[in-house]
């Protein structure tokens, strides 16, 4: 955004806020005129996607570099979302579930805002106002949101299933989600339209999945029928943890599947990837390890990545444990010379 004498410092640390977006109101309250307006939209320094609203950043959404591209995108829809609909618009479902800081969602996730005194008002600009009954709201960055419980559960029916797991993880592992909240969220999301194909997902909810990628990744292992050993497990060698690695399945002579999942959460910065580097070579030279490495767009294949390790568990004569054989752990330790038989 430019900082130009013209434009109040107020109006520079609004835009912050708001993915660079101001509302025609808001610039008038802060004393930016229309012939101000119009010419920074004139000159390229400003854009206006839509009537009402203007953009600090000329550049097109998708055109931007930024290393938080993807927060990025989804707070500038949002605020476009509320922005083109006033200020009596109330974030509601996956755009009340970004300014709550939730993980998991598409890139393109459904755009919707109700109003405060529940009335219908048109879409505009592809953004609806739905209705639902009454809900609790609270304040988000000087909005109206939907409160957390209510926003999830009018999203999660809108979503695939692996970005409502993702949804779901995140809340268990960053919002206090518990089984008991859990629970509740469930009776909230089982009165909805879609809810059915969701049932299945809240049994399945691991705080332990770290980031959206490994939510995907595991939901694809448990559709090709091998459900991870366990999921961030430390491994152990010489009485030394040496590794905590994303997914574990124990072979039948012995050792071990480890699966990571690259270029997200704790393995998404460059320092990580030089972390990982001798942690995996730590790993392969006990012998005991095979490991397999994804990216999160490999999961986008057909059967997903659970397709690749299910045919690697085959390989090795992996079969699936039965409840009375199957060991969850959170610690796997590899003993030299302790191969099973």
């Amino acid at each position: 955004m430019s900082t130009t004498s013209t434009i109040p410092a107020a109006a520079v640390r609004l835009a912050r806020r708001q993915a660079g977006l101001l509302s025609v109101l808001q610039c008038e309250e802060l004393g930016i005129g229309r012939d101000v307006r119009r010419r920074m939209v004139r000159q390229g320094r400003w854009s206006s996607p839509a009537r009402g609203v203007v953009d600090t950043d000329p550049v097109p959404l998708d055109g931007r570099v930024r290393d938080d591209w993807f927060r990025h995108a989804a707070w500038w829809r949002t605020w476009f979302a509320l922005l083109v609909h006033g200020p009596d618009a109330v974030a509601t479902g996956c755009c009340a579930l970004v300014l709550h800081g939730v993980a998991g969602l598409p890139r393109d996730f459904p755009l919707e805002v109700a109003r405060e005194d529940g009335s219908p008002r048109r879409t505009r600009y592809g953004v609806p106002v739905v209705l639902y009954e009454p809900f609790p709201v609270v304040s988000r960055s000087g909005r109206t949101v939907a409160q957390l419980d209510h926003a999830a559960a009018q999203a999660l029916p809108r979503l695939s299933r692996q970005n409502a797991l993702a949804v779901l993880d995140d809340l268990a592992r960053s919002h206090g989600f518990d089984p008991d909240r859990l629970a509740a969220l469930h009776e909230l999301v089982r009165r909805r339209r879609g809810a059915a194909r969701l049932h299945e997902l809240f049994p399945l909810v691991d705080p332990r999945s770290e980031s959206p990628a490994e939510s995907f990744a595991r939901l694809s292992c448990i559709d090709n029928g091998v459900p991870p050993d366990s999921v961030q497990a430390a491994i152990s060698h010489r009485g030394r943890i040496i590794a905590r690695v994303d997914f574990l399945w124990r072979l039948p002579d012995g050792r071990y599947l480890v699966v990571e999942i690259d270029g997200v959460g704790p393995h998404s910065t460059p320092q990580a990837l030089v972390r990982d580097a001798p942690r995996q070579n730590q790993l392969l030279a006990t012998g005991r390890v095979i490991m397999l490495r994804f990216k999160p767009a490999d999961n986008a294949r057909p059967g997903g990545v659970g397709a690749q390790i299910a045919a690697t568990l085959r390989a090795h004569g992996w079969t699936r444990p039965t409840s009375a054989t199957r060991q969850p752990s959170h610690h796997a330790q590899i003993h030299p010379g302790s191969w099973a038989q």
